[in-house]
């Protein structure tokens, strides 16, 4: 659904001319959200792909929200331009090269990583495009921003280039910042549900992931605790933490209640042995509270209770005894003479023992340690492919992505392993669910897990594996009602998306190591 909002195009030789004599485009009317700040977030979320034998990763799935579009020809109207067509180069693409009579896969597509609001590890496709630091990826809008939950995004955000099955070829590339167009940042349009994301420096493991159980020394309050645990966190060798403090009892020391609160906890039916320890002049007694004779420490307490006489269960081998201990130790049985001068008569009782220990606190959890090496820029290893935006509808497109899951009718024809791709012819499409009027549409078989996100190619280059990147695949449609999917769709690449993207194109990130 078109709104307003003003950017111009232009047709560009070189990347950086187009980046500096482009109309103007004010950086806070792009909506951005930053994915990992800092460096030591970035190694985390790398190590949490990374680690555990890289078990996420091989673990995820495709991701399936919003993947199914009931789309429509659109024989009249549809997406126009709204400036004069423009292009950015490819990387390495500046001066033109051969030919290819086959369809050479690009090395700029992979997957991008993340966990869902499902909290589990899920991938979409992205593509490496140009920019002026090689730093930048391409996706579906839905692929980078949560539209499952409230929260902004989805979380540990990468891009891994050639990825097959664990297999990181050039890295992990952890995502810094997103951008998005307005209109999909506040209402979810679908015709502007794309996102540009810049990376960090792709990373490598260089050593063992090293997952063992912490278990710190005692800290006396839980303030020195929680102040160990951030430094545990920020400490550049446990790239990964799942860290808590928790109370433990300190049984050397009692302490009176309601010193300090959260600082002690009292504790019923402790041992006699313990109650003891504290107070070693207390004997097993049968004169029941209070013994004035008996002072207690400040922090011990028992309690005398009358019981029935056949409560009274003396031991099988001494049936005349005055007290007893039952058999775990936490309660003396005991009973008082009441009858001094006639036959003995008797009161039951039994006693337990309290104690108010005092508390002190641990970090405990598990450390993640990976040792993680740069490998350098995204676009100086993949290269990356170049924006086309404002093109006439009906050119012939190459749809690059990692289809995966199966047709309504239940055929698996793509496992989502390695990268397919599908070519044809655009068209005018539009798809109301998802606000989408000026969409457009491709013939392909492709399933929509795993395919959202899929490059759209145009004038691409087979023997350089370089063209123009004209679209992103944000969901797919059974337009004839067989139970096969048959068309994909992308939004319109325009003016307004090379505003997006310019702002994108020209931010730093840097290395997280």
């Amino acid at each position: 659904m078109k709104r307003t909002f003003v950017v111009g195009g232009i047709s560009a030789g070189l990347l950086a001319s187009a980046l500096v004599t482009s109309p103007a485009q004010a950086t806070d009317e792009v909506p951005s959200v930053i994915l990992a700040n800092t460096n030591m977030a970035a190694r985390q979320v790398a190590a949490f792909w990374y680690g555990e034998r890289k078990a996420n990763l091989i673990g995820a799935t495709p991701y399936n929200v919003e993947t199914k579009v009931v789309a429509k020809h659109v024989s009249t109207g549809g997406p126009a331009a709204d400036s004069k067509p423009g292009t950015i180069p490819a990387i390495g693409d500046e001066k033109s090269g051969g030919s290819s009579k086959n369809v050479n896969l690009p090395r700029t597509t992979g997957k991008v990583f993340f966990i869902g609001a499902d909290h589990r590890p899920h991938w979409c496709t992205g593509t490496s495009i140009q920019s002026a630091h090689r730093n930048l990826v391409a996706t579906a809008g839905h692929c980078v921003y949560d539209t499952e939950s409230n929260k902004a995004t989805l979380d540990k955000w990468v891009f891994i280039p050639g990825y097959y099955e664990g297999k990181t070829p050039w890295g992990i590339y952890v995502g810094k910042q997103a951008f998005t167009h307005y209109d999909y940042d506040v209402y979810e349009d679908g015709d502007r549900d794309y996102a540009f994301v810049t990376v960090y420096n792709g990373v490598i493991p260089t050593s063992a992931d090293v997952d063992r159980h912490y278990d710190s020394k005692r800290f006396e309050t839980k303030t020195e605790a929680e102040k160990e645990k951030a430094r545990l966190l920020a400490d550049p060798a446990s790239a990964r933490a799942e860290l808590t403090v928790v109370p433990v009892r300190d049984y050397r020391h009692v302490v009176p209640g309601g010193i300090v609160p959260g600082e002690y906890e009292t504790v019923l039916n402790i041992k006699y042995e313990t109650f003891q320890r504290f107070n070693p002049s207390h004997q097993l007694t049968v004169q029941p509270k209070p013994k004035p004779a008996d002072p207690k420490v400040d922090g011990t307490d028992y309690f005398d209770t009358q019981i029935r006489p056949d409560a009274w269960k003396p031991p099988a081998g001494d049936p005349n005894a005055i007290q007893y201990l039952s058999a775990d130790h936490r309660t003396l049985y005991f009973k008082i003479s009441t009858n001094v001068d006639g036959p003995p008569e008797y009161r039951y009782y039994y006693r337990t023992y309290k104690a108010t220990f005092d508390l002190d606190y641990k970090v405990v959890g598990k450390l993640y340690s990976i040792g993680l090496k740069d490998v350098g820029r995204l676009g100086d290893n993949v290269g990356g492919q170049g924006l086309a935006y404002n093109q006439k509808v009906g050119k012939n497109v190459f749809v690059f992505g990692y289809p995966s899951g199966s047709h309504p009718d239940g055929n698996h024809a793509f496992t989502g392993k390695t990268l397919k791709y599908q070519y044809g012819k655009t068209f005018a499409a539009s798809a109301s669910a998802i606000k989408a009027e000026e969409l457009i549409g491709v013939k392909s078989s492709f399933t929509g897990e795993g395919s959202i996100g899929s490059a759209w190619l145009v004038e691409y280059k087979s023997a350089r594996r370089l063209g123009f990147l004209n679209g992103v695949t944000i969901g797919v449609a059974d337009r004839d009602g067989n139970n096969r999917y048959d068309t994909s769709v992308s939004p319109y690449f325009d003016g307004e998306t090379y505003g997006v993207y310019k702002v994108a194109a020209n931010l730093w990130s840097g290395k997280i190591v």
